[in-house]
């Protein structure tokens, strides 16, 4: 249970820094980015890994490889749903 709402806070960070970068389709940023912000205890590089990898799925996010790492940027199509999801969620 705890896990899980771990895994729904991560989640939210996530979504919520991207928004807050204003990293929409063409500006993206590290993935290595996304532990900073978080509680030492939340900084599981293999959950964050699976989360950006669900996002990814559901075409939340947009991941683009390079030679220095993987770069994430949100989706501009899918704009209204991350934006009720992170509003449903931080009104919690």
């Amino acid at each position: 249970m705890a896990e899980d709402m771990l895994y729904e806070q991560i989640k939210v960070h996530i979504l919520k820094k991207l928004y807050d970068m204003r990293c929409w389709m063409g500006k993206h940023t590290s993935i290595h980015n996304m532990q900073k912000g978080l509680p030492s205890h939340a900084r599981d590089s293999r959950m964050i890994s699976k989360i950006i990898n669900e996002l990814s799925q559901k075409e939340w996010i947009v991941t683009k490889p390079t030679h220095y790492g993987l770069e994430l940027s949100l989706n501009i199509k899918k704009k209204k749903e991350i934006e009720e999801h992170i509003g449903r969620e931080v009104s919690k």
